[in-house]
């Protein structure tokens, strides 16, 4: 890693942690000498988005459960993540909660007996809405990087989709790939 670039990998975040408490984020930014924090801004049942409810396979409208953070480093928020869960997976859980789930989302899905095995992952950059602008504290004309995540279980069901957005400057995207 460079000296002003982050270099991410989602690999931390689609294993279940093995009973640990803490938080992932924090972790990885702690391992890169960096203080990672998030906030929760919002959580509980929303009306899917289009491109959400097409990835979770679900009817356009349908209820899912949606839990909206700011991550920051180093104080600095650095990216805006909206997971999305099927309702009949996540309705009445911590995961409809704005509180801190121990051991985190996916050891929580994991516990509910949802455990993830396939990833899908897509990078987009686009131009940054007004919301993120505000948000992210870009400036005008500044784009973000939109990294699209479909999680699906043993059955090729999906479980969880993740949308994040943050600005490409200090960003690399580190993917490993293990054929065989």
């Amino acid at each position: 890693m460079g000296g002003s670039e982050w270099v991410s990998t989602s690999v931390p975040y689609l294993a279940a942690s093995s009973g640990t408490r803490g938080d992932v984020w924090a972790a990885e930014a702690a391992a890169e000498g960096h203080r990672g924090s998030q906030r929760i801004v919002a959580a509980g049942e929303v009306e899917a988005p289009g491109p959400v409810a097409e990835l979770l396979g679900a009817p356009a409208g349908q209820s899912v459960v949606a839990r909206r953070r700011i991550m920051y480093l180093d104080g600095e928020p650095c990216e805006l993540t909206d997971t999305y869960y099927p309702t009949d997976i996540a309705g009445g859980t911590r995961l409809a909660g704005t509180a801190r789930i121990p051991g985190g989302a996916i050891r929580l899905l994991a516990d509910l007996g949802h455990v993830g095995v396939r990833v899908c992952e897509e990078v987009t950059a686009r131009p940054a809405t007004e919301h993120e602008r505000e948000q992210l504290r870009l400036t005008t004309g500044e784009p973000v990087l939109q990294l699209t995540r479909l999680t699906l279980d043993g059955a090729d069901r999906p479980i969880q989709v993740d949308i994040m957005a943050m600005p490409p400057r200090r960003q690399k995207l580190r993917y490993e790939i293990r054929i065989g």
